[in-house]
């Protein structure tokens, strides 16, 4: 890798300038924390516990398209056991949520502190990739937040073992059920980005991800069924998006990598009919 000045940085340098770029990152994180921190009354009420209530966007968006596809959580009372756990869980949330919209630049400062380290041909190649794994990555945080977590909470507020037990909801519960809804599925969505790195390295084929197709789709099968309702609707809708990540990600590494085997059978092909042509002569 070389600097500004194209001149070879030794490893000390490549520390130095790995710091710099994680401090820079982590400094974005807490600015986006402690804006987010001071805007408790909006995040709170119109983000965090918006998808405990009836009115939330996900509830009057199906209900309008059917009443019978209606659902939502019955009202859902939320408790706090410890003294200090509204602060805590207000200083854990405005972190992760510094985490989500500062992404872009984190991505910005990595692709920074590798690109120098690239050929101008792979430079090229890869160019707007910190857009494309935004894009993604936001793309996958809103389906978790209007998708996974209006099912999620509705199906684990109602469940039930027993009329016997009560089901409290403690506020930090929430937080880490909600955090776990939302930032997974963000890292999810950037499956045809780590599938296109893999496939360039030749560690991933298309015929590869072929083969696990239908392992693939029955795990998304299994987990739509569990953070959802029990309706075959809603587990379809959850579905198809996870599946047609999978499904991308199989052409963006037949693109990338292609088959070997096709092109050992159009090898072998070119052979046969030239010994079948020699064969005539």
């Amino acid at each position: 890798m070389k600097n500004k000045g194209d001149q070879e940085m030794s490893f000390l340098d490549h520390l130095e300038e790995l710091r710099w770029h994680i401090i820079r990152a982590l400094a974005s994180i807490l600015v986006f924390a402690i804006v987010v921190f001071l805007s408790k009354d909006f995040v709170w009420q119109k983000i965090i516990l918006a998808p405990i209530r009836k009115d939330f966007f996900t509830y009057r968006f199906f209900c309008d398209l059917s009443p019978k596809l209606c659902f939502g959580p019955d009202k859902i009372e939320i408790i706090t056991r410890d003294i200090g756990e509204q602060f805590m869980m207000h200083m854990v949330s405005s972190f992760w949520l510094g985490v989500v919209v500062s992404f872009p630049y984190i991505l910005w400062e990595v692709w920074k502190f590798i690109k120098p380290g690239l050929y101008e041909k792979e430079q090229k190649t890869i160019r707007g990739v910190v857009g494309i794994c935004s894009f993604l990555f936001f793309l996958g945080v809103a389906f978790g937040y209007f998708v996974v977590t209006p099912f999620g909470v509705t199906f684990l507020s109602q469940y039930e073992l027993s009329n016997e037990i009560a089901n409290t909801v403690t506020l930090s519960s929430y937080v880490n059920y909600l955090t776990m809804f939302v930032l997974p599925l963000g890292l999810v969505f950037e499956l045809p980005v780590v599938v296109y790195f893999l496939a360039k390295v030749g560690l991933v084929t298309g015929e590869m991800l072929r083969t696990f197709r239908r392992h693939a789709i029955v795990v998304v099968i299994i987990i739509a069924a569990v953070i959802t309702p029990p309706d075959v609707a809603s587990q379809i809708l959850v579905s198809l998006p996870l599946i047609g990540l999978y499904e991308v990600s199989i052409w963006i590494a037949g693109r990338v990598n292609p088959l070997p085997k096709e092109e050992d059978e159009d090898k072998d092909k070119d052979e046969y009919d030239y010994d079948e042509s020699k064969n005539k002569d």
